[in-house]
């Protein structure tokens, strides 16, 4: 199981999943995903926050990684559909209470 240090961490893997989840094609260069460093400009984190907290998406395995360099990144909507209830970063992305769905969705 994950454990996380601190709710400030929690609110950056949120940002990063959420944003990965809600990615659409246009906000990407590239058809394979989104790169660490695209990625880390959309969610406003330094690049190193957010490698971190893909590979604790990737352990979890509800991303996808193509390539080596660069290495490209998907949401993996079958795996995250398919993950335990209580597993810890399936709860953690679950929790809607304090998204702004606003920034995925324009009406």
């Amino acid at each position: 199981m994950l454990n996380w240090d601190s709710s400030e961490e929690d609110k950056e893997l949120k940002k990063v999943g959420m944003e990965l989840m809600f990615l659409t094609p246009e906000k990407y260069a590239n058809d394979e995903g989104i790169t660490a460093v695209e990625l880390a400009k959309l969610v406003e984190l330094p690049l190193d926050t957010v490698k971190k907290k893909l590979k604790i998406l990737s352990d979890a395995q509800i991303v996808r990684v193509r390539g080596i360099n660069p290495k490209y990144w998907k949401f993996d909507e079958y795996k995250f559909q398919r993950m335990h209830e209580d597993d810890p970063v399936y709860r953690h992305l679950c929790s809607f209470d304090d998204v702004d769905f606003d920034r995925y969705f324009s009406y």
